[in-house]
């Protein structure tokens, strides 16, 4: 029993550690556009949760508004 338990670990910490296959990261040469994905990831969480994306949206406008008042 404990060497299967063992044997098991020893397969897992080999999947853990192993470098990732080329199959794994099938665009490699596709450039990277972290605006554009921070904006659809925004657009999906707003669609999502709408009403904690509306409460994050009165907190942040309330806070610029306070520090950046004009008189």
């Amino acid at each position: 029993m404990n060497n299967q338990t063992t044997a098991t670990q020893n397969a897992s910490d080999l999947r853990q550690n192993r470098s990732p296959s080329s199959n794994e990261f099938p665009n490699e040469c596709e450039p990277l556009k972290p605006v554009e994905d921070f904006g659809r990831y925004l657009t999906t969480y707003a669609r999502q949760k709408p009403g904690t994306a509306a409460l994050w949206c009165f907190g942040v406008g309330f806070i610029l508004g306070w520090k950046l008042k004009p008189w």
